[in-house]
């Protein structure tokens, strides 16, 4: 009797521009069809072609949301793939590689090595460009998996270019595929996964969620620079804006997309822009114009790591303080942090809805793990969709002869009514100097204090929908293990570690950065003996702010990387028992 397995990993290597991510794209639509939960991660350089680069995707018949510790197959088209990426396999792996370059596993690598003539094979049907479908077809079948399923993933994937292209590239799996199995004997007994639930899942990163999310919150014009690893969110409504009266704006950079979507959200239509790092450096100055005129702005902010150019492909979690506190001057805004797929499309919506609410700046922040990895997640609820455009009104209130509507009115929630530009009744100036309440530049001492007064309050008790998403078990935990965007289901995969030992822990993932949940979070702190914090930076920025609110200064610990890498479960598992 087989002995199925719950979950396995699998990873393709080799030079950008080989068909790597193809490959792997394919191979995950074949899985997810059959209703595998997968969590993939993609390792790439920052150059348009050559360079390593690797897909790893986990696959799983439990929802999954973390990249796994070690690797079952390896997929490698050059030695360099074998050298950089064996380190992970684990005993009795496997390396399906080219023959064409002599691969050899390293010394100490317990793992089974398949040479297969992917080059050759694909050459013999007409191009060596296919070898990458050839080294699909290979590890598809070490799975014992249906090759059927897999072929209608190619249909969709080369099915634009023709019948013809469509059956050459599935001869050259099916090459593959038998090839691997002679030599192998079969299917593999030890990768045999169980099977799936069958049930469609989506299947996305979480750029895609985030651009899904805009257009279900009424967003109908973004402005944006291209910039790793924002783009994917321009690309995606290029495609999609068009069909719902919208439109895509790629400007000169990103001050003037900024402007243009402050200029855009002021008009009335609901306006984003997206960028990394750099570019949210570049738009300080203008977030400080929207929090000043309060006009509504929501900018996603994917981060990389830096400073300057810095690792523009690589994971980090740095710009926390920069988003916090970059503008000069004080003005009220919102940073707000999705920490799965699901959250990138809510939180989109409920951004929109904030900054119109409250009409100040929201910035969205997510990581490029986040960004980038592409995962499994269930059906999105369309109903949880409400659209609140706060005070916005078409109709001015009655006014005398040469009076002006007061834009910038002093009100008991410190947000002012709204108008669009254009209605009768409505005129105001809008400036951003200092103004009285119709918008006239102001130096008067008082009505600064005032103006400034009203714009900072109108953020008192803001709480966001799971401000801080909490999974306590433990009245008194040995340990809190907190994070933020995308370290979550990897500190959930080390916790289930850490139970088998007997160690008790809660997490919470902070997802309201700013202003920042201070009550909601103290009483768990003040319940647990021993306090750690994850994050992906050298300084401690997210541990920094918990201290600065909430206190507990003498309890907390931090655990930090900023080597470009995510976080792998067993890193985090070993961290939390080096404190109990």
């Amino acid at each position: 009797m087989d002995i199925l397995i719950s979950q396995l990993s699998w990873k393709i290597g080799g030079q950008q521009g080989e068909g790597v991510e193809s490959t792997d794209r394919i191979f995950s639509t074949a899985l997810n069809r059959l209703g595998y939960y997968l969590y993939g991660y993609r390792h790439f350089s920052s150059r348009i072609k050559g360079g390593h680069t690797n897909n790893k995707i986990r696959i799983s018949t439990e929802p999954i949301r973390a990249i796994s510790d070690d690797l079952d197959i390896l997929v490698a088209f050059d030695q360099e793939s074998i050298d950089l990426n064996a380190g992970e396999l684990r005993a009795g792996g496997v390396v399906v590689a080219d023959a064409k370059f002599s691969p050899v596993i390293p010394d100490g690598i317990d793992a089974t090595l398949f040479a297969v003539p992917f080059t050759k094979i694909a050459e013999g049907l007409g191009t060596s460009l296919m070898k990458n479908m050839v080294a699909s077809g290979a590890s598809w079948a070490l799975l014992g998996l249906p090759l059927d399923v897999f072929n209608k993933a190619v249909e969709e994937e080369f099915g634009r270019k023709g019948a013809a292209i469509v059956e050459k590239n599935i001869e050259a799996v099916k090459n593959g595929a038998e090839f691997v199995l002679e030599q192998a004997g079969g299917p593999l007994d030890a990768f045999k996964l169980d099977e799936a639930d069958g049930k469609q899942k989506l299947f996305m990163i979480g750029n895609e969620a985030i651009g899904l999310g805009s257009l279900a919150a009424g967003c109908r014009l973004m402005a944006a620079y291209p910039i790793t690893p924002a783009s994917e969110i321009m690309e995606y409504l290029i495609k999609k804006l068009p069909k719902f009266g919208g439109t895509v704006v790629q400007t000169e950079d990103e001050i003037a997309a900024v402007t243009m979507a402050i200029g855009a959200n002021y008009a009335g239509v609901r306006t984003m822009t997206a960028s990394a790092g750099p570019g949210l450096s570049l738009m300080m100055e203008a977030i400080g114009l929207a929090g000043m005129t309060e006009t509504p702005l929501v900018i996603v902010n994917t981060q990389r790591g830096g400073p300057s150019t810095g690792l523009p492909t690589k994971q980090e979690q740095s710009d926390l303080n920069a988003m916090v506190y970059g503008t000069h001057g004080e003005i009220p805004k919102i940073v707000i942090a999705p920490a799965s797929i699901e959250d990138c499309f809510y939180d989109m919506i409920e951004a929109f809805n904030l900054s119109e609410q409250y009409q100040v700046p929201v910035i969205v922040m997510t990581d490029l793990q986040l960004s980038l990895g592409k995962q499994s997640c269930e059906p999105l609820d369309y109903n949880k969709i409400a659209i609140d455009r706060g005070k916005l009104t078409a109709e001015a209130p009655t006014l005398e002869a040469n009076e002006l509507f007061k834009r910038y009115e002093l009100t008991e929630d410190g947000v002012s009514p709204r108008i669009l530009p254009g209605e009768i009744g409505g005129l105001h100036h809008v400036t951003g100097v200092e103004h009285d309440e119709v918008g006239r530049p102001s130096e008067n001492a008082g009505n600064r204090q005032r103006m400034m007064d009203k714009r900072l309050n109108k953020l008192n008790n803001l709480a966001i929908r799971d401000a801080i998403r909490v999974d306590a078990k433990e009245a008194k935990p040995d340990l809190l293990i907190i994070g933020m965007g995308s370290t979550g289901g990897t500190i959930d995969a080390a916790r289930k570690l850490l139970e088998k030992d007997g160690i008790k822990t809660n997490h919470i993932t902070v997802r309201q950065i700013h202003p920042f949940p201070t009550e909601q979070l103290k009483p768990y702190l003040e319940q647990a003996k021993k306090v750690l914090v994850i994050e992906n930076n050298a300084t401690a920025q997210l541990a920094g702010q918990i201290k600065m609110h909430a206190g507990c200064a003498e309890k907390i610990e931090s655990m930090l990387k900023y080597d470009g890498n995510p976080f792998l479960p067993l890193e985090i598992y070993k961290a939390c028992k080096e404190l109990n």
